[in-house]
């Protein structure tokens, strides 16, 4: 791709200087590589979010960035309060998506013993697929409950432990969160899918520690070489989905009412202070509280599957953090702290060393980043940065970002070769579904390593440690 159009601000820092009607500049953290490789219309969405009235700074983009939405997917933008906007497609139609990494306190060889039947086990206990249902069904009272209550209305049933919710974003419940904004064909849909992997790029998956890249932080999260670790990625589900769809439908119909020239429909938003942004920001939390119950159960369900084979697994919660959301942050802004609503699409959270939001015993550290693989390549833990929380108002990538369409994809591979291949390297995959695996095939997805390479040398996050798959049950 032609990089004319950018200035170079540094080997992983490039720069869309403002024109036509942006009002900031636009910001792209990656390797000439990577940015080489990305669709033109990356840039043209970064373009298009710093023309939105009130942003702050710049319009970034993580080195995982790809084609999105409205926003590009690894997309962040912060906006002034009072003359900023929210967008449905800012956050996504997963809200609040993340990942949750546990510990278990098996080593790898105790694992290969008995592999094939704890994959089994995970499979038959954890639902996922289109449309997948688990066995709690919500009245409307408990539906309420958990819009509001989050990660602490799950264990508040039975699912985990007080002690997980020190170590989960917002410690487990979004404050503001309205259930009384979300539609009732939202509650409708998510009314029996608590505790469902869903489909796509979603999969919990059983993985080794294959490589301790800082030592110091890594025994501050407990992980060593050939631990075993479980990370579970899915979302908000139906009732997420249907709040972004619903939510843009109307941000678009009343831009024109509220003064916004949209430079592209996608980007439907609202300002933040008029009735309809306030009505998005109360579903949007309630959406997240339903994401944090949802892994909540499923880490239940999890531990209860591996204590099936394993007695002594204990799955202690190293974090849970999300990467489709908008959240009112403080930020330092020339010398001065601010607070901004910030949005981040396909993009972690990733506070500092120090940060009033981490436990005690991760302060010092930073918070853990948890950066998603694909079925047959590595994920990453890394861990959050001061420089960070100046470059991109804490924020990092949050896993390869997708290569190929899963169109494309299906005309490369299908899934039953890859399942075999996958197999021979000594990675399980359990699915109900062969198309979704063609679809998320390892290599519809960009290098991974290369994308967390780049974002530890553009300072938006250090390296600790890398993840490489034992079994993934995948949507």
């Amino acid at each position: 791709m032609d990089l004319s159009g950018l200035v170079r601000k540094s080997d992983f820092e490039w720069e869309l200087p403002p024109s036509g009607k942006m009002r900031v500049p636009g910001v792209i953290f990656a390797s000439e590589e990577l940015v080489r490789a990305m669709d033109q219309k990356v840039w043209q969405q970064v373009a298009n979010v710093a023309a939105l009235p009130g942003i702050v700074r710049a319009s970034y983009a993580m080195p995982d960035a790809h084609w999105g939405y409205g926003f590009p997917i690894g997309g962040v933008a912060a906006f002034d309060p009072e003359d900023g906007v929210i967008s449905a497609g800012g956050v996504g139609f997963d809200i609040s998506c993340g990942v949750r990494c546990m510990h278990t306190g098996l080593q790898v060889a105790e694992l290969k013993r008995r592999q094939e039947r704890l994959a089994d086990t995970l499979y038959r206990r954890v639902p996922a697929g289109v449309g997948s249902t688990g066995r709690i069904v919500l009245s409307d009272g408990e539906m309420h409950a958990m819009l509001t209550g989050g990660a602490r209305w799950a264990v508040e049933r039975g699912y985990g432990t007080r002690e997980d919710l020190g170590r989960i974003e917002e410690r487990g419940q979004m404050k503001g969160a309205d259930p009384g904004a979300v539609s009732e064909q939202a509650k409708r849909r998510q009314r029996d899918q608590m505790g469902t992997l869903g489909s796509g790029n979603h999969y919990l998956e059983v993985q080794r520690v294959a490589a301790v890249h800082d030592p110091r932080i890594a025994e501050t999260f407990a992980l060593k070489l050939d631990d075993v670790v479980v990370s579970i990625h899915c979302g908000s589900r139906g009732l997420g989905h249907q709040i972004g769809t619903e939510f843009l439908r109307e941000m678009a119909q009343s831009a024109s009412a509220h003064g916004i020239e949209l430079p592209d429909r996608e980007l439907a938003c609202a300002p933040i202070r008029s009735p309809l942004g306030k009505k998005y920001l109360g579903a949007m939390r309630a959406a997240i509280n339903c994401a944090l119950a949802n892994r909540q159960i499923l880490a239940q369900i999890t531990r209860d599957a591996f204590r099936e084979v394993f007695e002594q697994a204990e799955l202690a919660l190293l974090y849970d953090v999300s990467h489709n959301t908008c959240k009112l942050e403080e930020h330092a802004v020339d010398g001065r702290m601010q607070r901004l609503f910030v949005h981040r699409k396909g993009a972690t959270r990733a506070f500092g060393p120090g940060h009033s939001e981490l436990p005690d015993v991760l302060g010092d550290a930073g918070q853990p980043v948890l950066i998603g693989g694909s079925m047959g390549t590595a994920s990453y833990v890394l861990a959050g940065t001061a420089a960070g929380m100046e470059h991109a108002f804490g924020s990092a990538c949050h896993g390869a970002g997708r290569a190929m369409s899963r169109n494309e994809a299906m005309k490369h591979w299908r899934g039953r070769k890859v399942v075999d291949e996958l197999a021979g390297q000594g990675i399980l995959i359990r699915s109900p579904s062969m198309r979704g695996i063609a679809e998320e095939a390892p290599g519809a997805y960009k290098d991974v390593t290369a994308v967390v390479d780049a974002a530890e040398a553009a300072g938006l996050a250090k390296k600790v440690a890398k993840l490489m798959p034992l079994v993934c049950v995948k949507g």
